[in-house]
């Protein structure tokens, strides 16, 4: 009796834990039909190789974003929930940071002049989790064009790609910031 209580409390206790992950997740999975921020991908081709960013796109909804909602200096998960994700099958250059094909998590550090952007070796994370010891490499990002009226959810795209390079470049409220990427292989 005892060991069927102790299974049956186990598999119980399994059943929660994937509930809770589930539920923590789908505020930025496609099943989930009206996120409050949902999933985005930027992508481009780069040498015949695909590069990707996977994230989820909040919304201004009426606030003040960058030095209120997301605050300068600190680090930012680029983005809400999950981790924001690049995926690239060729050796990018970004800025000055030389990154090998594979899986990377990125993050950036806003500030009112100069944001960072920061390439993390550490993936599968909740975006606000960052480990500083797993960063591949920070890179300065540039002032784009500030847009004409706000740009109500955030967004990362790739612009004025042209052979084996392009900008990329992360919008929101009256902020485009940008770096130069080149595929290398």
């Amino acid at each position: 009796m005892f060991r069927r209580y102790s299974c049956c409390r186990s598999l119980l206790l399994a059943a929660v834990m994937l509930l809770s992950f589930g539920y923590a997740h789908s505020q930025c999975q496609p099943h989930n039909p009206n996120p409050p921020s949902p999933p985005e991908t930027a992508s481009v081709t780069l040498n015949g190789k695909p590069v990707t960013i996977d994230y989820c796109a909040p919304s201004m909804r009426g606030r003040k974003i960058f030095g209120q909602v997301v605050p300068y200096d600190q680090v930012w998960r680029t983005g809400a929930n999950s981790a924001t994700t690049l995926k690239t099958q060729s050796t990018l250059r970004i800025g000055n940071l030389v990154v090998p094909p594979g899986t990377y998590t990125l993050y950036t550090v806003p500030a009112q002049h100069g944001w960072k952007l920061i390439v993390n070796k550490q993936t599968g994370q909740w975006g606000t989790v960052y480990s500083q010891d797993q960063d591949l490499g920070r890179v300065d990002m540039m002032d784009g064009v500030v847009p004409g009226s706000p740009v109500e959810r955030f967004q990362i795209a790739f612009e004025n790609t042209q052979g084996n390079k392009s900008q990329l470049h992360l919008k929101w409220e009256l902020t485009d910031v940008y770096v130069p990427i080149t595929a290398g292989d």
